[in-house]
C-alpha cells in the first residue's frame, strides 16, 4: 500500500501529514490560511488521493513558513509512498481550465528535483494567502519529492482562477505519472 505519515516540527511550524496515494480524494486539510486550504484540498481530490493535513504555523509573522513548509513535508510524504518507483507511469501532463484561466503542467516523478514556474499574478493576496507563495510551495514539493515539475499559466486575469488552474494541473498531471502501469522502473538506468 502506498502510503506515508510525516511529522515535522520546527520553531516555525508544526505538521503531520497523512498520505494515501491510491485512495478516493478523502482530503482534510487545515493549514490556518483559508485560501491555501482550498487549493491543498482542490490538490487531493484533483489527484485522487487521501490527504490529511494539520499544520500550526507562525501565522503571526505571515504564511511564508507554513505554506513552504507544508510543500517541504507534502514533498517527503509523497516520496515516501512512492517507494522505489516500481511500475509508475512516472510522466504526466495536464491543462485545466477554469473560467478565463488556463494553466499547464508538466512533470517527471525522476528523481532528478526541478522547479520551472511560470506564471505571474495580478494582485499581491488572495484573502491571506500571498501570491507569491505559490512558486514557493511547488519548490519545496518538488524538492523534497523528487520530482522534476514545469508549471505554466497560459493565461487569466482573476488571481484565484490562476492559482486554482495550477493547482488542478499539477494534481491532474502527478495523477497520470503515479498511474501503476507495469512492475518495472521506467529507467534505462533500473532505477530512479
Amino acid at each position: 500500500m502506498r502510503t506515508a505519515e510525516i511529522k515535522r516540527k520546527t520553531k516555525e511550524t508544526d505538521i503531520e501529514i497523512f498520505l494515501k496515494l491510491d485512495g478516493d480524494g478523502e482530503v482534510n486539510v487545515n493549514t490556518g490560511i483559508g485560501f491555501f486550504d482550498h487549493m491543498l484540498t482542490a490538490f487531493g481530490v484533483h489527484s485522487g488521493v487521501d490527504l490529511q493535513i494539520n499544520c500550526i504555523g507562525d501565522l503571526n509573522v505571515d504564511a511564508h513558513h507554513t505554506v513552504e513548509d507544508t510543500g517541504i513535508v507534502l514533498g517527503q510524504a509523497f516520496a515516501k509512498a512512492l517507494g522505489d518507483k516500481a511500475g509508475i507511469a512516472r510522466y504526466g501532463s495536464a491543462f485545466v481550465p477554469m473560467d478565463e484561466a488556463l494553466a499547464f503542467c508538466s512533470l517527471d516523478i525522476s528523481g532528478r528535483p526541478f522547479l520551472v514556474f511560470d506564471s505571474d499574478f495580478n494582485d499581491d493576496r488572495i484573502g491571506e494567502y500571498d501570491t507569491c507563495l505559490s512558486e514557493e510551495f511547488f519548490r519545496a514539493f518538488a524538492f523534497n519529492s523528487g520530482i522534476t515539475l514545469h508549471i505554466k499559466k497560459e493565461y487569466g486575469k482573476n488571481d484565484h482562477h490562476v492559482a486554482e488552474a495550477i493547482f488542478k494541473a499539477v494534481a491532474h498531471a502527478l495523477k497520470e505519472a503515479m498511474e501503476i502501469k507495469g512492475d518495472k522502473v521506467l529507467s534505462t538506468k533500473g532505477v530512479l
